[in-house]
Parts: structure tokens; C-alpha cells; sequence
């Protein structure tokens, strides 16, 4: 009843006919694995790869960072007392040991920090003798990211040993902003759930020795999509053929080949996201997201609503917080953006809901949000 629109259903599984580039890079003859969260279907094996730990429908660890995990592939045995995050990271070392004299890819994708946030236990007490920060106090998900870091060093050292650091090329990265109830994103606007930057910009680190200079750093932005066509590249392995991607190769950007062309970068959420039970200073407190696109190009950014037509513009090199929206000062600039945004959905095919809920109640959602104001003041009081 707080919703305006019937929202477009969605799907949680990936269609069975997508080539993934796991699948492509099976064809160049590499051995492929994944380990941890999958999140996409009940079996990535059928999806290009040969070797699946941990990876079910679920996008946290089933029962725990702790076992028993239950009939999850590859963590039956776990030991009492073993942290999944060890063992995704030991798993990960095997697999490169078996296969050192092959071509081989590995998709690592640690359940951590996803909830649950379930502590390794013996971190906390260097944790929790710590003095808490003014944005970042979560004792246990501290611990889960120093499980994390501790086991790409054990990654890494491991391609050491084994000589292969030379002929292995590392990508980091996250699949969101940070989840609310948590931490802090400051100074950016928004979490995971929302497309403010603080819930779809994060950091991404390439290790490519004598390709990717050590510590050097690109204000390029870059997308998801991307990684598809980077990989193929990197891998040699082909594209699909009849299958189109979005993305676009990061190589030329990664060897500093050529200038970077200037594109737009696009998402679209025809469906409704619940807020966590907080209050924040998110657009309303009701939903982390609404019916919505966004565009980027260059440092504008354009988000706009369909419950009622409305725009949001921002210039983000000059507020990379989102706090100013220039839609009205700058008419003809969110004008472009939005004719540029709308010939994209068009091209694509994007599911726009327009559909009005029949039972959506507006007096019912203006109390649900006083009511959420006085919780937010409530918790000023308290802090």
C-alpha cells in the first residue's frame, strides 16, 4: 500500500541459454572454477563452470559462516569450528596448485561481508580493544574483512611460490555499496540497495604485472558489464557470437594504449527495494530504491523516478555527496540526459512500470514516514 506502481517482476535466476564468459574461456581450453557466493541459479556448473565450492541460489552462506553448511557442493566436510572464509581461501589455493601447469580461471567470490554478520571468532579481541570510529564500528564485520585480506595474501603468496605471479592477472572488487545498518559510506550519498554512489561505486584493483604500473590509479568510470569483454581479452578467448554484451574491454585502459572515449553509463530498477530499519538520508525512508533509471556521462549524473516523472541531476565532481539536485537550475543539461536515457531504455527494450497500484494508499505511506521521522529522532536523542 506504500507502493504507486505495480512493479515489473524480476527473476532471480540467470537464463539456462546465457553464455557466461566462464563458458568462453572453457572453449580456449582454461580449467574454470568458482568459489563462494553464486547467487544466479541452483548450479553454476551449468553455466561454464567445471569446478563449483559453495556456490548455491543463495546469496549469503546457507546456514552460516560456520558449519555445518548442509549440502552445499565442496563444504560438506567442514571441520567444527572452521571459518567459511578460510576455507573459500584454502579451496582457492588447492585449485591453484592442481592446475599450475594449465590455463585456469578462478571466480572467488567470498560470501563476506554478506550477512549474516557473523564474526571470526578469534579476531574479536583485537577488534573489540580497538576505540570505535566516528564512521566505522562493527566489530564483526571488521573481522570478516581482515579474513578476507588475509586470504588474498594467501593467494598471493601461493602464486609466488609457484612462479606464476608473472602470468596472473588479479581483479578486486565489490558487487555494491556497503550495507547500511553497518557502516558508513560518507562522503558518499546511499548503501547497497540504492543508486546513489554509495550503493553501486566501489573500488577495483588490477594486478597485471608488466602490464598495470604499481600504484597507479584511473579516475576512468567503468561498469560491471565491463568485466566480460576484459576477461575474454585478457584470456584470448572468443566472444560470444550470438550473443551481444554491454561492456566494454578495459585492456586498452589497463596498458594506457589510448585515450579513453567519453561514454554513458546506464541502470535501470523498474521494481521496488525495502529500507533497512533505519532511518538515513536516503530520497525516503520507506524504500533504499523506487521505480527507476539512471545515466552518467562524464561527471553529470541523472536519476530519474517513474512513480511521478521526477529528475535528479548532479554534477558529481562538484558534490560527489548528491546533495544539491540542479534539475531546475540546469534544464537544458537534465533535458539531454534524460532524451539520452530514454532513447537507451527504447534501444534495449528496458520494462518501464507504469501500471498504477490498485491498492497503494497514500495517507497510509505519509504515515509511514512520519512514523519512521520520529524513530530518526528518537535515535538523535539517544546518540
Amino acid at each position: 500500500k506504500h507502493r504507486k506502481l505495480l512493479h515489473i517482476p524480476g527473476t532471480s535466476t540467470l537464463n539456462s541459454k546465457t553464455q557466461t564468459w566462464a563458458a568462453q574461456l572453457q572453449k580456449a581450453g582454461y580449467v574454470t572454477a568458482t568459489m563462494g557466493k553464486w547467487h544466479l541459479s541452483d548450479d553454476p556448473l551449468n553455466y561454464g563452470f567445471d569446478i563449483n565450492v559453495g556456490g548455491t541460489h543463495s546469496g549469503g552462506p546457507p546456514r552460516g559462516y560456520y558449519p555445518p553448511h548442509g549440502n552445499v557442493p565442496g563444504l560438506k566436510d567442514a571441520p567444527k569450528g572452521e571459518y567459511i572464509t578460510d576455507r573459500l581461501s584454502d579451496e582457492a589455493v588447492q585449485f591453484i596448485r592442481k592446475n599450475r601447469e594449465k590455463p585456469w580461471a578462478l571466480y572467488l567470490t567470498h560470501f563476506a561481508v554478506h550477512t549474516p554478520l557473523d564474526a571470526k571468532k578469534e579476531l574479536l579481541p583485537k577488534y573489540q580493544a580497538k576505540p570505535k570510529g566516528k564512521l566505522h564500528n562493527h566489530v564483526a564485520m571488521a573481522t570478516m574483512i581482515q579474513a578476507v585480506d588475509d586470504g588474498v595474501a594467501r593467494i598471493q603468496s601461493a602464486l609466488d611460490e609457484l612462479g606464476l605471479t608473472e602470468n596472473t592477472v588479479i581483479l578486486f572488487f565489490s558487487d555494491n555499496g556497503g550495507y547500511g545498518p553497518a557502516t558508513d559510506m560518507k562522503p558518499l550519498k546511499g548503501y547497497k540497495g540504492t543508486y546513489y554512489e554509495g550503493g553501486i561505486r566501489v573500488p577495483f584493483f588490477v594486478k597485471w604485472p608488466g602490464v598495470v604500473k604499481p600504484g597507479s590509479q584511473s579516475e576512468e568510470p567503468i561498469i560491471g558489464v565491463d568485466l566480460y569483454p576484459t576477461i575474454c581479452e585478457i584470456a584470448n578467448a572468443p566472444l560470444p557470437k550470438k550473443q551481444p554484451l554491454d561492456g566494454t574491454s578495459l585492456v586498452p585502459l589497463f596498458r594506457g594504449e589510448e585515450k579513453w572515449p567519453e561514454r554513458a553509463l546506464y541502470w535501470h530498477f523498474p521494481a521496488y527495494l525495502q529500507s533497512y530499519q533505519v532511518w538515513d538520508e536516503q530520497r525516503d525512508p520507506l524504500f533504499r530504491s523506487r521505480p527507476c533509471s539512471i545515466i552518467r556521462l562524464g561527471d553529470w549524473k541523472l536519476h530519474q523516478y517513474f512513480e511521478n516523472g521526477d529528475l535528479e541531476l548532479y554534477h558529481l565532481k562538484d558534490d560527489i555527496g548528491e546533495t544539491t539536485n540542479l534539475a531546475s537550475k540546469n534544464p537544458e543539461k537534465a533535458k539531454e540526459l534524460l532524451s539520452r536515457l530514454e532513447a537507451w531504455q527504447k534501444e534495449i527494450g528496458a520494462p518501464i512500470p507504469r501500471q498504477p497500484n490498485p491498492e497503494y494508499d497514500a495517507d497510509a505511506e505519509a504515515k509511514a514516514i512520519a512514523k519512521k521521522g520520529q524513530g530518526k529522532k528518537r535515535k538523535s536523542k539517544r546518540d
